[in-house]
């Protein structure tokens, strides 16, 4: 018996019982990308999958957009639970399931997909991800927070607004450097925001404004919750999220990036007083709510946890 490639491809799932015969326990679980070799989802779940006593393993699976199609089918065909999927696949998911859940759809993406007899059912886990984070990291809920989230025109700010609009946010103000994509958003997200019991007051429940810095002055001393869905703070060289001295010491500040895992946006923010944390509690409760849909019963989340610190090395 043997250990799990680094990475499977969809000739293996053509023959998964030849390409995994010779594992300690079933592959039963994956996540699909292009690329996918630097995926930290194994580390996580199969920790998560020894807690919980499961026989079967989770592994990657470079899937190609063009082979998309067909990986979808074989889940069903070669006794798959279920997948996460990741860059470029999740508008792709979205198109190819049966059912999927409101969040889901509402985003218009689908990350994990659930194998219920002859039917895969999608979920996004990333926007509900990010709400479990935010209360863990700073004991507050976002239906009671006025929030102001970067990189709104897509992926991961729209999962983030999405989720914050669905739980009637006090305030949410969309940031955008391609402000139109932002303001399509607003106007979709307008309907959730619509909350009588929620007080009018002299701002605008939901806004739409450009990523510049006279915009966010105007608005700053009216949020809460800071929230960078950009890449901005992955390399040294990038410029502020945010400036600096537009921070204030009431202000929680959640960065989407994990790696590195004290950005120049946290820096400035715990600078000026404010409580920040990094997208790594993000990460682990996506992957918390995956393995929940899948087996319909609570995760081991510090097994979790442990794993997903173990693959950063802290």
């Amino acid at each position: 018996m043997g250990d799990a490639k680094q990475v499977y491809t969809l000739s293996d799932m053509r023959q998964w019982d030849v390409a995994t015969g010779d594992l300690d326990s079933p592959a039963r679980l994956a996540v699909f990308g292009d690329p996918i070799v630097h995926s930290r989802s194994p580390q996580m779940h199969n920790p998560a999958l020894a807690a919980a006593g499961k026989n079967c393993q989770y592994v990657r699976l470079h899937i190609q957009p063009d082979e998309l199609p067909e990986a979808l089918e074989l889940l069903k065909s070669q006794n798959f639970i279920g997948t996460n999927v990741t860059i470029p696949h999740k508008g792709g998911v979205f198109d190819g399931v049966d059912d999927m859940s409101e969040v889901a759809r509402r985003i218009g993406a689908v990350n994990t997909v659930a194998v219920e007899g002859d039917r895969l059912m999608g979920h996004n886990t990333d926007a509900p991800g990010l709400k479990l984070a935010i209360r863990e990291a700073f004991s507050m809920d976002l239906t009671d927070l006025r929030i102001m989230i970067f990189g709104a025109g897509g992926g991961a700010g729209k999962a983030a607004s999405v989720q914050c609009a669905m739980d009637q946010c006090e305030r949410l103000v969309l940031v955008n450097r391609t402000v139109e994509k932002a303001q399509v958003l607003a106007e979709e997200l307008r309907d959730l925001m619509d909350d009588p019991e929620k007080l009018e007051g002299p701002t605008d429940r939901i806004l739409a404004i450009p990523h510049e810095v006279a915009a966010m002055e105007e608005e700053i001393d009216q949020i809460d919750l800071i929230i960078n869905a950009t890449s901005m703070g992955m390399k040294r060289t990038d410029p502020e999220v945010i400036p600096q001295r537009l921070i204030e010491p009431h202000h929680l500040v959640y960065d989407m990036i994990y790696a590195p895992p004290r950005t120049r946006l946290i820096a400035n923010a715990e600078a000026q007083g404010a409580r920040a944390s990094n997208g790594l509690g993000m990460l682990l409760w996506q992957g918390v709510l995956a393995f929940e849909y899948w087996f319909n019963e609570d995760a081991p989340v510090e097994a979790m946890r442990r794993g997903l610190l173990d693959s950063l090395g802290e």
